[in-house]
């Protein structure tokens, strides 16, 4: 079956390669967005989906907007369906209409909780403790439309937002693929969403900020929720540095919220409730370190306190 493929970021990429390697399947052109700077020096960069696509040898149209020009290249392919996973934009309803039978997405959430750009890294925020991927029918809404396929997934004590992302991308490649035939030959009827909406916006930087006087337990959630991007992060004499995990400590009590401590060869930072350990943190224009070593070299002080 001949589809068209749209996606961008790295987390994209998996559902790609799978499709790609299904002879089921035959990818007649990839959308993605157009090349981004990126780093100090601004340099314009193809997004990852971009880049594997390439390596394939398939086609690749670059837009941030499906324009009139957009369209008519897509209906020019011949594909009868779409799959999106992280475009990262809405399509328009002339867009919707550009295939026979639509665009399917692959969304990492149950929807409909955590409709938006941040589903997974929005929940482990929340503290969720199952997690999951939905495939639906694109609509002109917010990750509205109505459901093909759904799989779940549980937290896992070690992950972040990271792990979780490519977890769900590998999981989410069947159940896509699955999603995509289903509907083109219509075996498979998609239903309504049911249940109440949550929404997922994108992450800013100032959100990942951390909040010190929250408990134990939230900050551990917010840390593994904004990591990696765009990485949990606090000040400490003026300057950021950042934190890329936490460990809630029960045991260990009596440190003010944001004071930090060395206690044996563990480094803990108190919070709203008990201490939480660090394990690694990066100060700001040097490489990521392990806590204990910073904190060692903070012991001159006479208080070490983020703010």
């Amino acid at each position: 079956m001949k589809i068209v493929y749209a996606g961008t970021p790295e987390t994209a990429v998996p559902p790609l390669e799978a499709l790609h390697s299904d002879p089921r399947f035959e990818i007649a052109a990839v959308l993605t967005r157009e090349d981004a700077p990126v780093g100090r020096k601004k340099v314009l960069t193809p997004s990852a989906v971009a880049r594997r696509a390439e390596e394939f040898g398939l086609s690749v149209l670059r837009a941030n907007r499906v324009t009139e020009d957009v369209r008519a290249a897509l209906r020019g392919t011949g594909a009868r369906i779409g799959a999106v996973v992280a475009y990262g934009a809405l399509l328009p309803r002339p867009a919707l209409e550009v295939f026979e039978h639509g665009w399917i997405n692959l969304h990492f959430s149950l929807l409909p909780q955590w409709r938006g750009a941040a589903p997974v890294q929005r929940a482990l925020m929340a503290g969720d403790s199952v997690l999951g991927a939905t495939t639906f029918v694109l609509d002109e809404g917010m990750d509205t439309g109505p459901v093909v396929g759904t799989l779940t997934d549980e937290v896992r004590p070690e992950d972040t937002a990271g792990t979780v992302l490519d977890r769900l991308a590998h999981e989410g490649s069947p159940l896509l693929a699955e999603s995509l035939l289903g509907v083109a030959t219509g075996q498979v009827q998609p239903v309504p969403q049911r249940g109440e909406a949550t929404a997922a916006p994108k992450l800013t930087g100032a959100e990942a900020r951390i909040t010190w006087t929250h408990p134990a337990v939230a900050v551990a959630h917010h840390v593994r929720g904004v990591t990696p991007e765009p990485g949990a992060w606090t000040e400490y004499e003026g300057q950021r540095i950042k934190v890329e995990s936490v460990v809630p400590a029960p045991g260990v009590t009596g440190l003010a919220a944001g004071h930090v401590e060395i206690r044996g060869k563990q480094v803990f930072a108190g919070t709203g409730s008990y201490a939480v350990e660090l394990t690694r943190v990066q100060p700001g224009g040097k490489k990521p370190m392990a806590a204990l070593d910073w904190a060692r070299g903070q012991q001159h002080r006479e208080q070490v306190a983020f703010a």
